[in-house]
């Protein structure tokens, strides 16, 4: 065994796994990757591939290209046509990205889960009494990217984004590890609040990306700004931005959470279940 995969090994172990990747300078490292990613040198861009390698198991099978200028070129790279198809029955929500499952389902009230045996509540996450209200009763999905996989974003349906909310906070790691030990972890961490309603149905549809370390940037193409951890307090941003069902709506700089949001009456398709993997524009959930 190379010295590498010993280190690995290690990294696997969950106190040690907490202790490396929360009980450090979390905002000074996300903000350090965030640089360091970007450094366009061959010598840095695959050495650090081969250690991205080493804990991820890196697919670009799927990758529209074959070389990529930096790590940051990598992580938010797009696929060849027709690698997500979309799925096109109307009454279908799709997934907005590629991810594991985590937690799903009905929210309770205004209470829901980021893991069992750890509860968090809407107000807390959306900070928002309206949109609190339009989600009571509701469903939910979480869904997690690792750092390997495709990293965009897309429209879960026909809609209309009417405004998003960026609130600052924290960068601990979203893995279950952390979920299981950092109370109400999403609503500490740096999140976007996209507001949408959908097109033939009028449907209150809410996506929250959740930041995470390392990654403390979203770009969303509707936005002219690239909103990351720099940004203070709580950001409102009307928008009145149109997008088909599977339509780019943006990217994580890495890998984070996304949740989805959907009023009483949706419910969860067949397989979405806590620990399935979800690809973007599959079945999410069915509309009423």
């Amino acid at each position: 065994m190379t010295l590498l995969s010993q280190i690995a090994r290690i990294f696997e172990q969950e106190d040690i796994n907490f202790l490396l990747t929360n009980l450090v300078p979390r905002r000074f490292l996300t903000l350090f990757v965030g640089w360091f990613s970007k450094i366009e040198q061959p010598l840095i861009r695959d050495a650090s591939m081969r250690l991205w390698r080493l804990f991820s198991a890196l697919d670009l099978g799927e990758a529209k290209r074959s070389h990529f200028h930096s790590i940051h070129d990598c992580f938010i790279r797009e696929l060849k046509e027709g690698a997500r198809p979309i799925d096109c029955d109307p009454n279908v929500l799709t997934s907005p990205c590629d991810g594991i499952v985590g937690a799903c389902g009905t929210i309770a009230n205004t209470d829901l889960y980021q893991i069992k045996g750890s509860p968090y509540s809407l107000h807390d996450l959306l900070g928002d009494d309206a949109l609190v209200q339009a989600h009571c009763n509701g469903r939910f999905a979480t869904l997690r990217l690792t750092p390997s996989m495709y990293h965009r974003f897309h429209a879960p349906h026909d809609c209309r984004i009417t405004r998003v909310t960026y609130i600052s906070g924290d960068t601990w790691n979203v893995n279950p590890i952390a979920l299981r030990r950092v109370e109400k972890l999403f609503c500490k961490n740096e999140r976007a609040v996209i507001e949408t309603t959908l097109a033939a149905t009028g449907y209150a549809i809410t996506l929250v990306p959740v930041a995470a370390i390392l990654v403390a940037s979203i770009r969303l193409h509707f936005l002219n700004v690239l909103l990351h951890l720099r940004y203070r307090g709580r950001n409102i941003m009307p928008c009145n931005a149109v997008l088909n069902k599977g339509d780019e709506m943006g990217w994580f700089e890495h890998g984070s959470t996304m949740i989805v949001f959907a009023p009483d009456g949706f419910s969860l398709c067949e397989g979405v279940t806590e620990g399935a993997t979800i690809r973007a524009n599959e079945a999410l959930m069915r509309l009423p």
